[in-house]
C-alpha cells in the first residue's frame, strides 16, 4: 500500500483524531531507503483505519519545511508518534517486527481534544479549561512555551561555545608549556645525540632504545592529543550544526 504523505495542505485532516506514527525522511537518506518497504508494510496493517495513521513527511519538499522544524527534526529518518499536535520520539528499532510490535502497543485512542471522551480526572478538566479559552488566548500560551525553549536552546549554544573556548585556549597553554620546557631543557638536542651515539655504536643500544622509545612515546601521545583535539572539536561543531538544522528546515 502507498504510505500516506503529509503537507502543510492535509496533515490537519489527516491526523485529527487520530494517534499516528510518522516517518520524517529525506529521499537520499540510505537508512530510509534501508526501512521503506517495512514501513510501506506497516502502512498497509493501517490502511482504512479510523483510529490510527502510518504516515510519512518528506523533508526535503521546500513547502514541508515549516511541519520538519515544528517537530524538531534533525536528521533522517525521525520516527515520532502520539498525538499529531505533540509528537513524541520513538526510539526502538527499524525492522518490521520492532515497528509492527510498538504500533500494536501504542497506537491506540488515547486522551486528547479529539477523544475528550477518554479523559478522566484531573486532565479532563485541564482539557475542559483550555477549551473555554478562545484560540488567541491558546496561541498566546503555546508563544510562552516556545519563547522558554528558544531562550533555553540559546543559554546551551552559548554555554556550548564557551566550553568549546575554554578547551582551546587550556590546550594552547598545554602546548606552549610542553615546547617551552623542550627548548629549556635542550629536548631535540639531546635526542638527536642520543640518535648519533647509537648510529655509531658508542652507548648500549639496549638502553638508548629504551631511551629513545620512551621519547617517542612522549611524541606519539602528544600527537594522540592533537588528534583528539581534532576529534572534539569536529565533535562540538557537528553538534552546534545539529542543534541549528531545526531552524534551517
Amino acid at each position: 500500500a502507498e504510505v500516506i504523505s503529509l503537507t502543510p495542505e492535509n496533515y490537519s485532516s489527516a491526523t485529527a483524531g487520530k494517534t499516528v506514527f510518522i516517518k520524517f525522511f529525506a529521499p537520499w537518506c540510505g537508512h530510509c531507503k534501508s526501512m521503506a518497504s517495512d514501513w510501506e508494510k506497516l502502512a498497509a496493517k493501517y490502511e482504512g483505519s479510523e483510529s490510527e495513521l502510518i504516515a510519512e513527511v518528506d523533508c526535503t519538499i521546500e513547502t514541508n519545511d515549516g511541519i520538519c522544524a515544528e517537530n524538531g527534526v534533525q536528521g533522517f529518518p525521525t520516527l515520532k508518534y502520539g498525538d499529531a499536535s505533540a509528537l513524541e520520539d520513538y526510539q526502538g528499532g527499524r525492522d518490521y517486527d520492532s515497528l509492527e510490535s510498538f504500533a500494536a502497543q501504542n497506537l491506540k485512542p488515547t486522551c486528547s481534544a479529539f477523544k475528550i471522551e477518554l479523559c478522566e480526572g484531573d486532565e479532563k478538566a485541564k482539557l475542559e479549561g483550555y477549551f473555554n479559552l478562545s484560540v488567541d488566548d491558546l496561541k498566546a500560551k503555546v508563544k510562552e512555551v516556545e519563547a522558554i525553549i528558544k531562550a533555553s536552546e540559546e543559554t546551551f549554544e552559548k554555554g556550548l561555545e564557551e566550553l568549546q573556548n575554554t578547551y582551546m585556549d587550556m590546550m594552547e597553554k598545554h602546548e606552549e608549556k610542553m615546547a617551552a620546557e623542550k627548548e629549556k631543557q635542550h629536548y631535540g638536542t639531546i635526542k638527536s645525540v642520543i640518535a648519533y651515539k647509537k648510529s655509531q655504536g658508542e652507548v648500549s643500544s639496549r638502553a638508548v632504545d629504551e631511551e629513545v622509545d620512551d621519547d617517542d612515546a612522549i611524541d606519539d601521545d602528544m600527537d594522540d592529543d592533537d588528534m583528539d583535539d581534532d576529534a572534539m572539536d569536529d565533535d562540538m561543531d557537528d553538534d552546534m550544526d545539529d542543534d541549528r538544522m531545526g531552524d534551517e528546515f
